[in-house]
């Protein structure tokens, strides 16, 4: 994927090596190895609910060095940042809309934002009472090496899904799908969370169909497609749970199996329309 002749955007605030400061409590000890190690790879959403299962808060050391590499990591996030900013302002006001640009805050280790703290086994997340995404770019190298999703598209597809979560905030989407949480058991709850996620991979397609096709700071090459639908197929979770404990329980899935999640993203990369992208309609997403 080409991009560095895209802009950057102005809306990245590096707290890398601040952290979320010495004694900070965070999510960790009342949640278990296994289910962490889990939400290592599921991607976004309102991580509020996670913060609040914090039972026996813990601390974490701050302020290592930052990895090699990871200035360059830096700089291509901003670029595609920059590139989602400028597709979803166009959308936007072909819909009569003004679309709101999102900060997208890098951190090491731990981080505070309006929805909690969190610390970086948790993964990329969007918080909606600040309208900003939240990464530590060590897990882009965890896709590459747990995940086995590498490539700089398949890092693209996780902004990207992250900023479609903003999109739906944007669009009063979030909001309703919370009321409605509470207002059904569980198992309901967990399939209006697949419908969320699969409709901000189906986000993350659209973005890519018109960045690709109007050069908005990104132009793909042969193979991106295929890391961007690899990255998709790998935080499924079946795929997820198939490989923490032997087997997958549909019922408690809260993303989206790795066939909806490829084929939603599909979805938004082929049509680059946000109408279609419509997962709550749908008997069967």
């Amino acid at each position: 994927m080409r991009w560095d002749f895209g802009r950057r955007s102005r809306n990245v605030e590096d707290r890398r090596g601040i952290g979320g400061g010495a004694g900070v409590p965070i999510v960790g000890g009342g949640i278990g190895a296994v289910l962490l190690a889990l939400v290592v790879a599921l991607l976004g959403g309102d991580p509020s609910a996670i913060f609040e299962q914090a039972q026996s808060p813990s601390t974490v050391q701050t302020n290592r060095p930052l990895e090699p590499g990871q200035d360059q990591q830096a700089e291509f996030t901003s670029v595609v940042l920059a590139s989602t900013e400028d597709t979803w302002g166009a959308l936007f006001q072909q819909s009569g809309e003004q679309y709101v640009e999102p900060k997208l805050v890098l951190f090491n280790d731990a981080v505070r934002s309006a929805c909690g703290t969190a610390e970086s086994a948790m993964g990329p997340f969007y918080c909606p009472r600040d309208q900003s995404v939240y990464i530590d770019l060590s897990f882009f190298n965890e896709m590459r090496t747990r995940l086995g999703a590498p490539g700089d598209f398949a890092q693209a597809y996780v902004i990207a899904h992250e900023v479609g979560h903003h999109v739906q905030n944007l669009l009063g989407i979030s909001n309703q799908i919370r009321s409605l949480q509470q207002q059904v058991g569980e198992r309901e709850a967990n399939q209006l969370s697949v419908r969320q996620e699969l409709q901000a991979d189906c986000f993350a397609g659209v973005w890519a169909h018109h960045a690709d096709r109007n050069q908005i700071g990104i132009a793909l090459e042969q193979g991106d497609i295929e890391e961007g639908l690899n990255a998709a197929s790998a935080i499924g979770d079946d795929h997820l749970q198939e490989r923490s404990r032997g087997y997958s329980v549909p019922d408690s899935f809260t993303h989206g199996s790795s066939a909806q999640r490829v084929r939603w993203f599909e979805q938004g990369l082929q049509t680059g329309e946000p109408d279609q992208c419509n997962t709550f309609e749908v008997a069967n997403p």
